[in-house]
């Protein structure tokens, strides 16, 4: 890859990776010596630059907190087996934070100038990239609303950010679900396909309440009818019924995952049968009762694949045995492996950090 725009470097004058046992990462928790800023004022970005982790100086009428202009992204840079650091389909990312920016009335970002900063800040945090496969150095872009104002408008100043967590990996076990027959995520029209703060803040207590009763995460169902599976809190969703596989479509309520797509085109090149289509959570309930429903997956960027044990609806559970899944490993173990260089790159999905 060849970077085009040049920034500001102030590196930190120490360094705190000594801090950090990479045997026992807590995910989201550690956060490497540099971060990425960029300032949005009078129509442009500006000042854009690489400098030390450290915390920002906000104004309590910041619109951001008031009013929820907030977009993030969350991307991975890992590492080959040669020691090369890999980004991983990095320019769907920059494009992705610009959808999300567009619908919440906030400046798109240059992608040019996104990936450059990708590549910099990787570059400069290398040692932060653990070194076993399925582990990574997880990358957040944001960008937040910067106007200290009280009223609801569009804000005239931002700031974009890109700090970097190494990272483990995410579900350490398989996840039961509920489909929720009360809360919604997110309606036509809406703002469910962005990655905006707001979408995940109203996820939280009804997951609060599915942990109660026992399951980990939330399977939102649609607005309309209260009936075809959309995706989980933290995941894509994926039905496979032997080497059948099913996911919804993503339109305006599913969030276009990245690590979907990338799954999606794996399987197709693996000769599976894909179905994109509405599925119903009375089709997945009965399907798992009579046999024909074998695996249910989540994927995403944090969590890669997440096998799904089990399934609960209006009191009724299905369960399944993780241990005779085939896909979900086969995807879990493809992507990795490309990853770290384990695998050959047949899709070209990957950019060596030289």
């Amino acid at each position: 890859m060849t970077t085009t725009t040049t920034f500001k470097v102030t590196k930190a004058p120490i360094s705190k990776i000594d801090q950090l046992d990479f045997t026992k990462i807590p995910f989201g928790k550690a956060f490497s010596d540099h971060m990425f800023v960029a300032e949005y004022r009078d129509g442009n970005w500006a000042d854009m630059r690489i400098e030390p982790f450290a915390n920002f100086s906000v104004h309590p009428a910041n619109i951001a907190w008031h009013y929820g202009q907030s977009i993030f992204e969350g991307m991975k840079a890992t590492r080959h087996n040669d020691g090369t650091p890999l980004l991983f389909r990095p320019e769907l990312h920059a494009k992705r934070i610009n959808k999300s920016a567009i619908r919440m009335a906030m400046p798109t970002f240059p992608e040019q100038a996104f990936m450059d900063a990708v590549y910099d800040l990787v570059s400069l945090e290398k040692a932060w990239i653990p070194k076993e496969e399925g582990s990574a150095l997880y990358l957040r872009p944001y960008m937040i609303a910067m106007d200290e104002f009280i009223g609801v408008q569009i804000s005239k100043t931002y700031k974009f950010v890109i700090f970097c967590c190494p990272v483990g990996p995410y579900y350490n076990k398989p996840l039961s679900l509920k489909a929720d027959e009360r809360y919604i995520r997110a309606a036509e029209g809406g703002t469910g396909f962005a990655k905006a703060a707001g979408n995940y803040a109203r996820s939280l207590y009804p997951t609060q309440l599915a942990k109660e009763e026992g399951f980990d995460q939330i399977m939102w169902l649609d607005a309309k009818e209260n009936n075809f599976v959309q995706e989980v809190g933290t995941m894509n969703i994926f039905f496979a019924f032997g080497d059948k596989v099913v996911t919804p479509a993503t339109g305006g309520t599913i969030l276009e995952g990245i690590t979907r797509d990338s799954c999606l085109r794996i399987l197709k090149s693996k000769g599976y049968e894909i179905e994109v289509r509405p599925i119903s959570i009375t089709e997945v309930m009965s399907s798992a009762k009579n046999g024909e429903l074998t695996e249910v997956f989540g994927t995403g960027t944090a969590a890669v694949i997440a096998r799904v044990n089990a399934i609960g609806y209006k009191g009724d559970k299905v369960e399944f045995d993780v241990n005779s899944y085939k896909i979900a490993p086969l995807l879990k173990d493809t992507v990795n492996g490309i990853r770290s260089g384990r695998l050959p790159d047949d899709f070209n999905w990957t950019i060596k950090v030289d």
